[in-house]
């Protein structure tokens, strides 16, 4: 990049002017020690309000349609791999992406403890009004749940297995062969052809706050190349009731949430190796992480689907991303 071009993206961006050269990029060595010092709270808050109020799919206040869905919320963790905290401990951060595919809230993981005392401080800052939030097992606990319900105003489905033993053995023993299949879905991805099949039921004393349905996915997957095929049944409980969202709702909000693999972490694998990548001091890996966030999310915003290819036609002019992100 020409330094004509790097001095107009440095001018939009506020950048220090040297004249008579005019504004020019910060050295490498400078971004780097700035991504080390930055708040990495501060950072990913301003990014999941700048995408989060530009999300399509967000809550309208006194602007309610009638007939359309909740918005939805998935609630994963990704582990970076090649990036390690001054401690030596792996950085492991927990993300939250609405099902417009945009990462709206990320809190790092200290490496003392886990994802579960992380989960409500995320989500304590965001209007969770009506948002169905989806979350795997190791979230599927009762202070969560309750969170969501009474003070968020939101609702939940949570996927039980054997961390909730009680629970688990109830879902596992109902007699489902009395319930008729409610939805049915099939896929073909990534080499593998995924076929879902969902039974709910409203059930009382599901041991779990608010609880009204019980769920049933059974997964049969086909590996294209091996032949492969392997079965696996996932339990889950939510407090929407069968008005509120029948079996394929459900079905389909389950698989958004199965789908953050690939909207999020694959991508930020994908397209920046994130898994490789060897940034580690202080706060830059997980700032860095926010920022692939954001070069995601952007994207989105635009109506890019692709994002290898978003990010093919903004490196090709300077002014894309400046446009992208409102800066002018």
């Amino acid at each position: 990049m020409g330094r004509g071009r790097t001095g107009h993206g440095a001018a939009a961006l506020g950048g220090p002017s040297r004249e008579p050269t005019g504004p020019t990029a910060p050295a490498e060595a400078t971004v780097r020690r700035a991504l080390q010092r930055i708040n990495g709270d501060a950072l990913d808050e301003a990014i999941g309000t700048w995408l989060a109020a530009r999300d399509p799919d967000r809550p309208q206040p006194g602007r309610a349609e009638a007939g359309r869905p909740p918005a939805s919320l998935a609630v994963d963790g990704k582990t970076v791999r090649g990036a390690r905290s001054t401690d030596g401990t792996q950085v492991h951060l927990l993300a939250a992406m609405t099902g417009t595919g945009l990462t709206t809230a990320q809190r790092e993981v200290d490496g003392k403890t886990n994802e579960i005392t992380v989960f409500r401080p995320m989500l304590a800052g965001l209007d969770l009004t009506d948002t169905v939030v989806t979350f795997d097992a190791l979230h599927s606990q009762t202070a969560h749940a309750r969170f969501l319900v009474e003070d968020k105003n939101a609702h939940y489905i949570a996927v039980i297995k054997a961390n909730q033993p009680l629970l688990h053995q109830r879902l596992k023993r109902l007699p489902r062969w009395d319930v008729p299949l409610l939805g049915k879905t099939r896929a073909t991805a990534h080499g593998r052809d995924e076929i879902r099949r969902v039974k709910t039921a409203t059930v009382t004393g599901l041991y779990f706050p608010h609880a009204t349905q019980a769920v049933q996915i059974v997964r049969r997957r086909r590996t294209v190349t091996t032949g492969k095929v392997t079965l696996e049944r996932v339990y889950a409980v939510t407090d929407l009731t069968a008005e509120q969202a029948d079996a394929p709702e459900i079905a389909e909000r389950v698989r958004r949430h199965w789908g953050i693999e690939n909207k999020i972490h694959h991508v930020r694998d994908t397209a920046w190796t994130e898994d490789a990548s060897r940034v580690r001091t202080g706060t830059a890996p997980r700032a860095m992480a926010g920022l692939r966030n954001l070069a995601i999310g952007a994207p989105r915003l635009t109506g890019h689907t692709s994002i290898a290819a978003a990010l093919r036609h903004h490196a090709r002019n300077p002014t894309r991303p400046l446009a992208t992100l409102g800066i002018t």
